[in-house]
């Protein structure tokens, strides 16, 4: 099995863009694309400018997972909102995206972990879900012959979908009904007339709109500090494996402490770490550092720290923060952002699931690969206009965002045309990190 995106992949949306648009998305990602798909269903005319390929970053190199359980309570409606779409994608798109109802498991390794459990049950409860309690026995009869773990929490009405499958399909779903994709289409700057958007200029030409969506994912900050505005975003980056195919012994996903699996359809599973990522040191790491202190405290242990980002990287020393229009920007320099896995984590990895699935033994690695993850301080996307008129800006989806991506395309859609988004969108704002608002880091799991 090899990951199937990099700068080699044919291109499958040429172009070229057309000189106008209503609104113009850049991001090839899942919220870029489902922006795009809510925006084209309320008939605006769209254009979607992807600088590599479609999905190529980190919403191919995610865990799959569509899931209500564990979230921040303000992302829950929008999750829910998420999920009933997701029912709905397979049959609208006429592609197989690999959905499965097949549900969501954490479990716990201890008595604290049961306690963060229930402590979360009251907002399951709130908005109707069907979480409930696993006891240790009740997690043996799912889990026949694995090591013993002390409960657990599960989400049966929860999902799964085949990332690297699923939004390629999605985005030439939308293609098809009208909507202009352009990849190897990189844009380098806002068009600004009289101080708000009046379009973006590409590396293909110009394209005259009066509303542009940004949704940018790890190059979402970088693009903005060109035009000054600051919004203090990080990314780390997380490795993940793919097991050669295994005996079908749990048809969902779940996780612990150590590890995280999901069955895929080509009978492996997908396996990554459960608290393990690494953070390489940039100038936005020291400029932002007191903003993501609340967050570091919180996660610490899992936080392992690098000296530099790769050149090329969002955050490496030597990317520019400052262009033009007219010349060639950082995102046409790295058209695909494919950090190299970290192979001595991915054989723990093989080790912990052999340790908890002794039945099962140690699994044969497929592929291997790694994503840089996009972060917010408060571990929450930003779904706002921002303080240029014009632009608005959906970022920052700190590893959510595969799953919740129809949900917050559908709502920036709404924003975008002026209709109501039909949630509370204040954990969301753009000035939350300036306004002097303390840092709050929601009880998700």
């Amino acid at each position: 099995m090899r990951f199937p995106f990099s700068a080699a992949t044919p291109i499958r949306f040429p172009g070229p863009p057309p000189p106008a648009a209503d609104v113009v998305v850049i991001g090839g990602g899942i919220a870029g694309v489902m922006t795009a798909w809510f925006l084209a269903r309320a008939g605006q005319k769209v254009v979607l400018c992807e600088k590599g390929r479609i999905a190529a970053e980190q919403s191919s190199r995610n865990w799959g997972w569509i899931r209500q359980q564990g979230r921040d309570p303000a992302e829950l409606p929008l999750m829910i909102e998420a999920n009933r779409i997701w029912s709905g994608l397979e049959a609208e798109a006429g592609a197989d995206l690999g959905f499965r109802r097949t549900g969501v498991m954490y479990l716990a390794d201890g008595p604290d972990d049961m306690a963060g459990f229930e402590a979360w049950l009251v907002h399951a409860r709130a908005h109707g879900l069907d979480t409930r309690l696993l006891s240790a026995a009740e997690v043996q009869a799912m889990l026949p012959n694995a090591a013993g773990w002390a409960g657990g929490l599960w989400t049966a009405s929860d999902c799964r979908a085949e990332p690297w499958v699923a939004v390629p399909a999605l985005a030439a779903a939308l293609a098809a009904r009208g909507a202009t994709i352009v990849e190897d289409c990189a844009v380098r700057v806002l068009d600004l007339a009289a101080g708000r958007v009046a379009g973006v200029v590409t590396e293909a030409g110009r394209i005259a709109a009066d509303r542009v969506v940004l949704a940018g994912g790890a190059w979402s900050s970088l693009f903005l500090a060109c035009h000054g505005l600051r919004l203090p975003q990080l990314s780390v980056r997380a490795s993940v494996a793919a097991t050669a195919p295994l005996p079908g012994f749990f048809d969902g996903a779940m996780a612990d402490n150590r590890f995280a699996i999901r069955r895929r359809q080509d009978g492996g599973y997908t396996l990554a770490p459960g608290g393990f990522h690494e953070f390489f040191l940039g100038p936005d790491a020291f400029r932002h550092f007191a903003a993501f202190l609340p967050a570091l405290r919180k996660d610490w242990r899992a936080t392992h720290f690098r000296l530099a980002a790769p050149a090329g990287y969002p955050d490496a020393w030597a990317t520019p923060r400052r262009w033009t229009g007219d010349g060639t920007s950082p995102f046409e320099r790295l058209r695909i952002l494919d950090p190299a896995p970290n192979l001595a984590e991915i054989a723990r990895l093989q080790d912990r699931f052999a340790a908890a699935f002794p039945q099962v033994g140690r699994p044969a690695v497929a592929a291997a690969w790694a994503g840089m993850i996009d972060t917010m301080p408060d571990v929450v996307p930003v779904i706002d206009a921002a303080p240029l008129p014009g632009l608005w800006v959906l970022t920052g989806l700190s590893g959510h965002g595969f799953g919740i991506g129809p949900g917050v395309g559908r709502v920036m859609a709404d924003l975008v045309t002026g209709r109501a988004a039909g949630h509370d969108l204040a954990r969301f704002r753009w000035g939350r990190f300036s306004d002097g608002s303390r840092i709050v880091i929601g009880p998700s799991l």
